[in-house]
């Protein structure tokens, strides 16, 4: 890669990371379920002017809209307003990679090679190290959400290797259209008209700038960035950039949140990005027996790696 994409591609892991910090500033200006809308909204509205009609099946969108958007990230702000730390959700949300490769095996047959279960099983340790660490200094209901947000991530980026959209920016875009009359729905029936009209009616200039971060720079900017870089790119080449998220998530929560990072933190933060790092890159044996073959290898699949 030229020194100017290896730099758009840290950008954009250092975008994303950031972000779990600007979400843990907009709950504190919206109820979170009502600021998921929000951030979809505002995400969805103007851009789908500019990429086009979508370029899958409709089923596709709404099944990862619904997955992803809803399910995802209502656990996720619901977690992290519950009190799941800014920097630690960063960290948590990357064992998306072992549910995926477990529901990929369960639904598509991908059988792992057992260096890749070797990193599950880092991968795991480092998140049952991050649980013994956040239940002695914060909420485990918290931390419990934010892996089942982790588990719902898992199952949208298998609806999306299924999809398999050409371009990210356009399905994003789309799929950011379905989750806004949900998560409303449930933001009025489950935190109140009156909660989300204060909130609305108290907006000020942080809450405003919270929310075009995560949708317009986290979103629209980070997955354009990223597409860019996926078609000039091998996939496994631009995929390791994201195990740089929770390095950038969990410093900048410190840096700007105050959030302490024990010993037993970092700890965590090793095995689970090292697991995640053995997990996510290392062949599947569909891949190995391909390249046994002389077959065509097929480009693999890359996480959304976002909060």
């Amino acid at each position: 890669m030229r020194p100017t994409h290896i730099f758009l591609a840290v950008l954009v892991a250092a975008v994303w990371g950031v972000n779990f910090t600007v979400i843990e500033v907009g709950l504190g200006h919206f109820p979170p379920l009502l600021f998921s809308a929000l951030r979809f909204l505002a995400a969805a509205l103007p851009a789908v002017f500019l990429v086009g009609r979508p370029k899958v099946a409709w089923k596709w969108v709404v099944a990862v809209g619904l997955v992803l958007g809803v399910a995802k990230f209502g656990l996720l702000f619901i977690g992290m307003d519950a009190g799941m730390p800014a920097g630690l959700s960063s960290l948590v949300l990357q064992i998306q990679a072992v549910f995926t490769a477990l529901i990929a095996f369960a639904v598509l047959g991908e059988r792992p090679t057992w260096l890749r279960l070797s990193g599950m099983a880092v991968a795991l340790s480092g998140v049952g190290l991050a649980a013994v660490d956040e239940g002695a200094t914060g909420p485990i209901g918290a931390f419990a959400l934010v892996i089942g947000a982790a588990a719902c991530w898992g199952v949208s980026n298998v609806i999306t290797r299924k999809a398999s959209p050409p371009d990210a920016l356009n399905f994003m875009v789309w799929v950011s259209t379905v989750p806004v009359l949900p998560l409303l729905a449930l933001s009025l029936l489950t935190e109140g008209p009156s909660r989300d009209l204060s909130a609305l009616r108290a907006l000020d200039w942080q809450g405003a700038g919270a929310l075009v971060y995560v949708a317009w720079v986290s979103t629209v900017f980070g997955f354009g960035a990223w597409g860019w870089l996926l078609h000039r790119h091998p996939a496994s080449t631009v995929a390791p950039f994201s195990l740089l998220v929770p390095v950038f998530g969990m410093s900048s929560a410190a840096l700007f949140l105050n959030e302490p990072v024990s010993g037993m933190r970092w700890g965590a933060a090793a095995l689970l990005v090292g697991g995640v790092a053995l997990t996510s890159l290392a062949p599947s044996r569909s891949s190995a027996a391909r390249q046994e073959t002389g077959a065509a290898p097929c480009v693999p699949a890359v996480e959304e790696p976002v909060g």
